[in-house]
């Protein structure tokens, strides 16, 4: 390794820290298991996702060490520096960009055309506000590195023409400036379709007379009508009846025959006629009839009919070997003047110069690359190589979504999950208590696993309301809906005994008094005679039960009041420990087991590091109510229980007595008036 890192302890953890942009180039130097994290998920934590999803090169929805590498050497020939990632922050500064090497340089001409479009051309950074949205930024220009013109694009009128009326023919490509253009691949089609058709036009010289166009589509007019009226002549000579009749609504004109069917009839053309056909008849006979039989046959047999079909056979197939279809709408005229001049290598012209302007057009998505990396890629290492943000407590990690008030209490470790049972599966080892809790707002709706690492639990169970701030500072309606039971402090482990005998007492005093009143209530439904040595029997009972626990207790008093003065104090501590213990050893091994691994795994997380919850961080993580600073209290409760006050003052006043009494006792050769 050619790189002294430098490291410092928090947590119990040893972190590297990345403080310089040395520090950052020679990261992949970097032993990985010393970094803190190995990937994290690109959803569900407190940076842009749009960042993460360009470092998540196999966009699996995962970023990994190596993808975090990968972003570094990407940066590297791009900045002079890479100590201008540090700290993370919106802009990046053009003087920063190193423009020696084509990626820089382009780089370089991409940020200066978003400020440009931008209208801050002479900005000194660019942000990410900048880049929200590139896909105008080629708008009004005519050359943008992506091999399309568009008619704005040609200096001179008649390339513009051309790359219109290839437009118009073949069809168009969206060129970055937002406006319709061809490129390499369109133009070349273009060109193609009019060599393919002037070549097929000019094949129709010495073929057909020039007014045989019109006799061809005069008689492909009407060739299916004239077909069917020579048809209904010959089944009328065949067999009169066979007509279909008139119907008695009223008929089509134009379905009807072309003129009256008889048998052996020859066709008029000009006279007694479907007036729906009569213009076309007319067509007919000017422009094919009169071509073949002179002007003056105005009646056409069948064979004459037959006849005319040959002299257009040429001229169909001719029509049917069309080639070039799509540029005929130009007219030949314009296909041989565009075949002929230079239109299309002032055009390839124009489409080689775009071109050549990719490198730097491309750059635009490293521009939104870099100056995201600006802002959010810092902030990642500090939440992945190591967990600078989650111990320095200023700002917060990427993972912590917020705050929880609740029982008078701040969760600062809240983390967002999806399931939360899955989740539970897993971020029970943590050995942490966490409160699974359904946030919402109008419209919205999250859930949140929260790490309550001080106080008690005693008031904390599903269905109890608090309120969630997000790290925009959005407040949610928060309602548990599962609990993850671990111990939260040595405090509570100390009293759980005592508050489950005070539970148990209650619990069976309650079971008792109804057990009575339940049969006080069966007496009186049913009265019944008193037996009275039933009664006594009870009586006596309860009065050897009451002296056996007097006994009982006077032999603890008396043994206890019979040691020594030094040794009462240790009885009374012997004791508690007796009770308490047990208790508060299990949470004290618990509570050194405590770890943030097992909740940040079960959302997706690999952390490599053992990142401990110890006494003092989990006090930080959540905080306890107390009153600020400097106020003043009153203890005047106008609604407090007077005599129960009366009675805990009674209790700890004989408290005090008995310990000035021991004391007196022990040391009354001290006691100035011993004498007397």
């Amino acid at each position: 390794m050619t790189h002294r890192f430098r490291f410092y302890r928090v947590g119990g953890l040893d972190q590297v820290a990345l403080e310089t942009g040395a520090d950052l180039a020679a990261l992949d130097q970097l032993d990985q298991k010393l970094w803190v994290a190995l990937s994290c998920p690109v959803k569900g934590l407190e940076i842009d996702s749009g960042t993460l999803e360009l470092l998540d090169l196999d966009k699996d929805g995962r970023v990994r060490a190596g993808e975090i590498l990968a972003a570094l050497r990407w940066c590297k020939p791009r900045l002079k520096d890479l100590g201008a990632l540090i700290p993370s922050a919106d802009g990046l500064a053009i003087a920063s960009i190193d423009d020696s090497n084509p990626a820089g340089k382009a780089l370089l001409g991409a940020c200066k055309q978003i400020l440009a479009h931008r209208g801050t051309s002479d900005a000194p950074a660019l942000a990410v506000a900048d880049v929200a949205d590139v896909s105008h930024v080629f708008e009004g220009t005519r050359f943008n590195g992506d091999g399309v013109v568009t008619p704005a694009s040609a200096d001179d009128a008649e390339a513009r023409t051309a790359i219109e009326d290839a437009i118009a023919c073949v069809g168009s490509v969206r060129d970055r400036s937002g406006q319709p253009g061809i490129d390499k691949a369109h133009l070349d089609g273009f060109f193609g379709e009019l060599a393919a058709y002037a070549e097929w036009s000019r094949s129709s010289q010495g073929l057909v007379a020039p007014d045989t166009a019109d006799g061809y589509e005069a008689v492909r007019a009407v060739r299916m009508k004239v077909e069917d009226w020579f048809n209904r002549c010959r089944i009328a000579e065949f067999d009169p009846e066979a007509l279909p009749k008139p119907k008695d609504a009223p008929p089509d004109i134009a379905a009807m025959p072309l003129a009256r069917v008889e048998p052996g009839a020859v066709l008029p053309l000009l006279e007694r006629v479907n007036p729906a056909w009569s213009g076309a008849l007319q067509t007919l006979h000017r422009t094919a009839v009169a071509a073949v039989f002179g002007p003056e046959k105005t009646r056409l047999t069948q064979i004459e009919w037959q006849e005319i079909q040959p002299r257009l056979a040429k001229y169909e197939a001719w029509l049917a070997s069309k080639k070039g279809a799509a540029v005929e709408k130009l007219g030949r005229d314009r296909v041989e003047a565009l075949l002929q001049g230079p239109a299309r290598a002032r055009i390839e012209a124009l489409i080689a110069h775009d071109a050549a302007l990719a490198p730097e057009a491309e750059a635009i998505a490293d521009a939104v690359r870099m100056v995201r990396y600006r802002r959010d890629l810092h902030t990642l290492l500090k939440n992945f190589v190591n967990f600078a943000d989650f111990y320095a407590r200023e700002r917060g990690a990427v993972f912590q979504a917020g705050t929880l008030f609740l029982d008078s209490r701040s969760c600062d470790l809240c983390v967002r999950v999806d399931d939360p049972a899955a989740h539970a599966a897993l971020a029970s080892l943590s050995r942490m208590y966490i409160a699974y809790c359904d946030c919402r707002r109008p419209g919205e709706s999250i859930k949140i696993a929260a790490c309550f690492t001080q106080g008690d639990s005693d008031y904390l169970m599903p269905g109890r309301n608090g309120i969630f701030y997000d790290r925009h500072g959005r407040d949610w309606d928060a309602t548990i809906l599962r609990i993850v039971d671990n111990p939260i402090s040595i405090r509570q482990a100390f009293l759980a005994p005592y508050k489950k005998a005070i539970r148990l007492i209650e619990e069976q005093a309650m079971k008792f008094a109804e057990a009575r009143q339940k049969e006080v209530d069966a007496g009186m439904a049913a009265p019944a005679p008193v037996d009275v040595g039933k009664m006594v029997g009870i009586i006596a009972a309860l009065g050897v039960g009451v002296g056996a626990i007097g006994t009982l207790f006077g032999g603890f008093v008396a043994g206890f009041m019979s040691l020594s003065w030094y040794a009462k104090p240790l009885a009374v501590l012997g004791a508690m420990l007796a009770v308490s213990g047990p208790s508060m050893l299990l949470a004290w091994l618990k509570l050194r087991q405590r770890t943030l691994g097992p909740v940040l795994e079960a959302n997706g997380w690999a952390v490599n590091g053992r990142v401990k919850v110890n006494m003092p961080l989990g006090a930080a993580m959540t905080h306890l109510k107390e009153l600020p600073a400097g106020a003043s209290r009153s203890l005047d409760d106008p609604f407090e229980d007077k005599r129960a006050r009366l009675r805990r003052r009674l209790l700890w006043a004989a408290a005090a007595l008995v310990l000035l009494a021991l004391a007196a006792a022990r040391f009354k050769h001290l006691w100035p008036f011993a004498g007397h």
